[in-house]
């Protein structure tokens, strides 16, 4: 297990008639995910209480955004959720898109589901991989970064990048699929599902998984809508929220996947809602392959893009949950206001209802269930 960084920063506080202690984790540990700090104050092992403190990793994107040109902000957004930069790239272009009124052809729709859902099953890997690791599973680690290596080479076979595509276009894509792609990434379809199959050989009905997942971190349904929690979190509370099944784009209604719905409530049902999500993923890019329609991949746009004056929002289903994209426009090539609604950031508030009054050791396994990308929290 990846034990928290203690440091002590008072000694001793009274609490009632019992003395308790604040200590650090993080903002510099492998369990928080990233630079995160948690102060706790702990009574012996039981969490008394929890205070979150972000801002480590402000680079101040939204502001800069103001200072671009609408195509100069795509690459700033894959450096929010750098673990699924295209959803990033997805959810910004679709909000330019709706304040311009225009919509892709079918062929860049399709090729922007392939390369979004390629990326969502690439970050759930990861989260398997790390998660799994926090809690003193090495092998699972080994395990997904072979098929994560895989999806990789096929993003920059694509995008000439492995992390930060920036490869979506305000209209559609920067250029078509490569020849050899379609082939490749079949093959790669058809062998997946047998290596899930062994992820969840190693984890689903493990003793120790279980013993240190079920009912830790408990979050309820009531408590997901009143923080406005969404992504996996909701669906393994029971919540049937997905943006892509409940207000469709890029046409994720012209294929047939089931939502991930878990009634847990903890953290082993966010692991479950993640392993079917993969599998879902999975066969939204088998579609999408086969029915890859011919045509164009973008809308041809010449100039200097000035949309209209006026604001809108769009939201998409980013791998941890809703992703919005919130824009005013003033009629110039810049954005005169741009907010990120970031679904790392919600789902954080989460940590003081999961901990209180539960057990310190309790704490990574819950922390680890939120799926943190501190590079989006911050922005």
């Amino acid at each position: 297990m990846a034990e928290p960084e203690v440091k002590i920063h008072q000694a001793k506080r009274t609490h009632g008639e019992t003395e308790t202690m604040e200590i650090n984790m993080g903002p510099q540990h492998p369990s928080t995910h990233g630079v995160f700090r948690a102060v706790v104050e702990l009574d012996g092992e039981t969490v008394v209480k929890v205070v979150a403190h972000i801002g480590y990793l402000h680079r101040g994107i939204e502001k800069i955004a103001e200072n671009r040109t609408y195509h100069q902000v795509i690459p700033l957004t894959d450096r929010l959720d750098y673990m699924a930069g295209a959803s990033n790239n997805l959810g910004y272009c679709l909000t330019v898109e709706k304040l311009l009124g225009i919509e892709v052809p079918p062929r860049g729709q399709y090729i922007r589901v392939i390369i979004t859902e390629l990326s969502r099953i690439s970050s759930h890997l990861f989260w398997l991989g790390a998660g799994a690791h926090d809690l003193g599973a090495m092998t699972p680690f080994f395990y997904v970064v072979r098929e994560r290596e895989q999806i990789l080479f096929f993003l920059e076979m694509i995008t000439g990048s492995r992390l930060t595509p920036s490869f979506f276009r305000i209209g559609g894509m920067s250029k078509d699929l490569p020849p050899e792609f379609r082939d490749e990434c079949m093959k790669f379809v058809k062998a997946f599902p047998p290596r899930v199959d062994e992820y969840e050989t190693l984890l689903t009905e493990n003793k120790i998984w279980k013993s240190r997942t079920q009912g830790v971190g408990y979050l309820s349904a009531e408590d997901c809508i009143k923080l406005g929690i969404s992504g996996p979190m909701a669906r393994a509370a029971g919540i049937d929220w997905d943006l892509r099944k409940n207000q469709p784009y890029s046409g994720y209604d012209k294929f047939d996947f089931k939502t991930a719905i878990y009634h847990g409530c903890d953290a082993y049902d966010r692991y479950r809602v993640r392993m079917m999500e993969i599998r879902q993923s999975n066969e939204i890019i088998r579609q999408a392959l086969e029915g890859l329609p011919e045509g164009d991949h973008s809308v041809t746009m010449k100039g200097v893009l000035k949309p209209p004056a006026g604001e809108v929002y769009m939201a998409i289903e980013a791998p941890r949950g809703e992703l919005g994209f919130y824009i005013v426009s003033d009629g110039t090539a810049q954005p005169f206001r741009m907010k990120v609604r970031a679904p790392t950031f919600v789902n954080l508030q989460s940590l003081r209802k999961m901990c209180e009054g539960k057990l310190f050791s309790d704490m990574v396994a819950a922390l680890s269930s939120v799926d943190l990308v501190l590079a989006e929290v911050d922005r």
